[in-house]
């Protein structure tokens, strides 16, 4: 169907459905049964076979498994047929692909679901009442509406166009919005571009209103045809794993560089050159972090959740890491910072407060309502909450704006737009039009040459000005939100509304101040964001008496600390403003392009910054931000489209946990990456000291791996579940141009590295000197296995804090825990189990036996503690130096 060439009363007829009620429950169900769902398809996944053999597409893995191949043929070429220690690298290896296909697909279904969250909605018109629903649902012949920051949902015919302005760019290319008329019918060739009776789906409305009949959905969308040849791509690593990834190519072609020496080492040592061999690569296989971003991907993943599980919906997972850097937070007062339950407080025509029986207040009500787009829905109002705030107490007066419209027609509207700060409509009530005006009092007072007052109209003299601007100024202080009203008449009306020609001349008629309080939950949280070392910045388009009144409750701005308006920071050149941005918390009547200014002025300062926004204009602003939050109930598609996070409760608090959960994402990341570098440098050192030695090699390449599988994935996921330190917003925020590894980390992970590999030579020592006998040739590599493996699980518990693990709470990560036992219980059962110690080629052993490596096992804990005393006590005594000089 050629829907542009045709007029809309035809294409509603040929869809079969109604402009005034829409679609039945019935229609609905039998055409997503035929058309399916609303949605371009994704990218075909691989099948479950060809991903398990991807998590073997590692070069080390191969030689691994080449390894294992020339131990079968060389032992049937012996005719030994001894098969075992290619059985089980082939296990161990299977093992390991299992579990790196879990982890991938845990990923996989935690992105799925975030997606879920972050799905577009739609409105349309279902069986005569207009309903939100999951823009997946939407079928052809649905009436949609649309208005400005709506996303469109599929391709529809126009029906009806206010001003309508739909941002096409990414389809036609077009850089500018384009106009669209839904009584406009354009020829079968017009190319996209100029079919102005039709939106697209994907892309957005810029500016007016619209209601639409569905005409294509999902792949038949013109961006579904796009769609057809080009699927979905995958998602790109975030760059802390394109760090990691890095970090570990690097220890990587070190390990394997370690690994060929100590083959060399052990060839010229008389070793058997194939069990040299084997050694070497097992070795190579444990000691190289290939895992490492697989296991921040699924650290990440388990971060997405629990952050929506608090009503912060991560749309692009990079945000994760950068929330734990954030130094700035730009937050909007409406709804964010207050509870967005706007309740009319005083209502006063700029002269005099007016008591509610008095007929000029019910004057100003009856036409602020009527400039409102709120409706009523049985016992709720949908809308804005300042419009809301208007309609309901225009009917505390006896004012029901749904009678009222009976007989005060709406002809025309001019949308609000936060340039103008301004909505108007023109209502017709019998003969005579009437533009009803109503925005910010500065900006409304500018264009009003009349007054409204004593039942008369009177000249806005400048000492009327001076009187209504005061009485605006009283309210704003008292941090009352102000909105004013005013009118214009005319005796005829023709052609659609401009601002220059309907909010000129107007006749003011009188101030509205609302109550908005602050969110409970704020001053807390901006308590903790200046404690954590967050600077809270209030931007608004209120006045500045009112945004510094609620800024002053809330403890965003302290002594010192100033206001400025978007009128004063226009004025502004960029080096004054990068000059003075500190001076500055509270930013009012900004605009979409302030806001950017202020977010480009800290990040030129090296600030992380984090921005809230709701609506089209803010999204320059969200996505210039490092952190861009959109609100989840009164953000629009566009500004939720352009944002990194979407606040589903449009709470400020939210953003403040938001950033602690990040802090503790990054930290835990931190740890995972401490234990599994400082436990591979240990595998190699075991190794690599005993051959330097003179000993035989401690551990066989079975043993190697098996101490890899157990000690890697469980802990490192485990530790990735720890609970967030305490203080950890006590800390300043962590720097995004500072490594990983900065503050020591390297020195700590060769100092454990080492000492894990030293306590399993000094297990193997023993073993070897006090208690090998005739018959018991095993003991001393089985203590090494055996200290290996468990003061590996040991040391995990000793990454949970910086400071002692004694002031903890064991029981904090019963995952780590857990992990502990399991990996016990496992490393105990490959050498008291006969048939498992007879392929590990290990001896059971004695009590006395494993007394020693017990004690061996505990020491980590015991050294590390001492090592954490003392480096604190390092610290201290340097702070102790810094304060002294700073004195001085």
């Amino acid at each position: 169907m050629n829907a542009h060439e045709q007029r809309k009363e035809t294409v509603i007829r040929q869809l079969n459905s109604n402009a005034d009620i829409g679609l039945n429950d019935g229609q609905v169900a039998e055409r997503l049964d035929t058309y399916g769902k609303n949605k371009l398809e994704d990218k075909k996944k691989a099948p479950l076979i060809a991903r398990f053999f991807a998590q073997m597409n590692d070069f080390m893995i191969i030689v691994l498994l080449a390894a294992a191949a020339i131990s079968l043929f060389i032992s049937h070429i012996h005719g030994d047929n001894d098969y075992i220690d290619a059985v089980i690298i082939l296990a161990i290896v299977t093992l390991n692909a299992v579990l790196g296909l879990v982890q991938e697909s845990k990923a996989e279904k935690a992105l799925e679901a975030l997606k879920k969250l972050s799905a577009p909605s739609a409105k349309a018109l279902r069986n005569g009442t207009v309903s939100v629903l999951d823009a997946e649902l939407i079928v052809p012949g649905d009436i949609i509406l649309l208005e400005a920051g709506c996303y469109v949902p599929a391709d529809a015919r126009l029906i009806t166009s206010h001003n309508l302005m739909a941002e096409e760019s990414a389809l036609t290319g077009e850089s500018v919005p384009t106009e669209k008329d839904a009584d406009t019918v354009v020829p079968e060739t017009s190319a996209l571009g100029d079919r102005k009776n039709i939106v697209f789906s994907g892309t957005s409305i810029s500016y007016g209103r619209a209601t639409a009949v569905v005409t294509g959905t999902g792949m038949r969308t013109e961006v579904g045809k796009i769609a057809a040849g080009i699927m979905q791509s995958e998602t790109p690593d975030t760059p802390l794993q394109k760090k990691l990834a890095h970090t570990g190519k690097i220890l990587g072609i070190i390990a394997l560089c370690i690994c060929g020496i100590i083959f060399v080492a052990g060839v010229l040592r008389s070793i058997p050159p194939f069990d040299m061999f084997m050694t070497s690569v097992s070795l190579a296989v444990a000691a190289i972090p290939e895992g490492l971003p697989a296991i921040v991907t699924v650290m990440l993943a388990i971060g997405v959740q629990k952050m929506a599980g608090h009503n912060a919906v991560i749309r692009k997972l990079p945000a994760v890491e950068t929330l734990g850097q954030a130094t700035v937070i730009c937050s909007d007062k409406t709804g964010t910072l207050t509870q967005n339950k706007m309740t009319v407080e005083r209502v006063t025509d700029g002269f005099k407060t007016l008591e509610s029986n008095n007929e000029h207040r019910r004057e100003i009500l009856k036409f602020a309502a009527l400039c409102t787009d709120c409706v009523q829905d049985k016992d709720a109002y949908i809308g804005d909450p300042t419009e809301i705030a208007l309609v309901k107490a225009a009917e505390a007066s006896g004012l029901n704006k749904s009678r009222l419209e009976i007989d005060y027609v709406r002809v025309s509207e001019l949308p609000f737009e936060s340039k103008r700060k301004l909505m108007s409509v023109t209502l017709k009530n019998g003969t005579e039009f009437i533009t009803v005006t109503k925005g910010a009092p500065d900006v409304l007072l500018g264009r009003c040459t009349l007054y409204s007052a004593l039942g008369r109209e009177n000249p806005l003299n400048e000492e009327a000005r001076r009187r209504i601007s005061a009485a605006n100024a009283l309210m704003a202080q008292d941090a009352l939100r102000v909105i004013a009203v005013a009118y214009r008449r005319f005796e005829s009306f023709s052609g659609g509304m401009t601002s220059e020609k309907s909010e000129t001349e107007l006749v003011f008629l009188g101030l509205v101040g609302m109550e908005d309080p602050p969110r409970d939950e704020a001053f807390e949280a901006v308590r903790v964001c200046k404690e954590a070392g967050i600077k809270p910045v209030m931007i608004t388009g209120d006045h500045v008496l009112t945004a510094t009144a609620t800024a002053k409750k809330l403890g965003i701005l302290s002594a010192g600390d100033k206001a400025l308006t978007g009128d004063e920071l226009s004025k502004m050149s960029e080096q004054e403003l990068f000059d003075r941005i500190y001076d500055y918390s509270v930013f009012a009547r900004v605009s979409p392009e302030n806001k950017l200014q202020i977010v480009r002025a800290f990040q030129k300062h090296g600030e992380t910054v984090a921005m809230t926004g709701d609506g089209v204009n803010d999204a320059p602003a969200l996505k210039a931000a490092d952190i861009g939050c959109a609100m989840g109930i009164s953000g629009t598609d566009t500004a939720k489209a352009a944002a990194d996070i979407i606040l589903t409760d449009d709470n400020f608090a939210t953003i403040v946990s938001a950033i602690e959960e990040g802090r503790g994402i990054y930290e835990n990341i931190k740890k995972s990456v401490h234990f599994l570098l400082s436990s591979n440098i240990g595998e190699i050192i075991t190794i690599f000291a005993a051959i330097l030695l003179g000993w035989k090699s401690p551990l066989t390449a079975i043993q190697l791996l098996w101490v890899n599988l157990v000690t890697d994935s469980l802990p490192a996921i485990a530790l990735g579940l720890d609970p967030n330190s305490h203080d950890i917003m006590r800390k300043k925020p962590y720097s995004a141009e500072k490594s990983l590894f900065s503050g020591g980390l390297w020195q700590k992970i060769f100092f454990e590295g080492g000492m894990i590999g030293m306590l399993a030579l000094i297990g193997f020592g023993i073993g070897t000197i006090f208690f090998d006998a005739p018959g018991r040739h095993f003991v001393g590599s089985t203590m090494a296995f055996a200290t290996l493996s468990i003061s590996q699980l040991v040391h995990a518990f000793n990454m949970r804090s910086e400071g002692s693990i004694f002031n903890l709470n064991p029981l904090g990560n019963i995952y780590l825990v857990g992990a502990l036992i399991a990996g016990i219980i496992l490393q105990i059962s490959v050498i008291t189990i006969k048939p498992l110690a007879a392929v590990f080629k290990v001896s059971s052993l004695e009590p006395k036996e494993w007394l020693v490596v017990a004690f061996l096992c505990i020491m980590p804990i015991i050294i590390v503690e001492i090592e954490k005393a003392l480096s604190s006590g390092k610290e201290e005594k340097a702070a102790g130096g810094i304060r002294l000089k700073k004195r001085a």
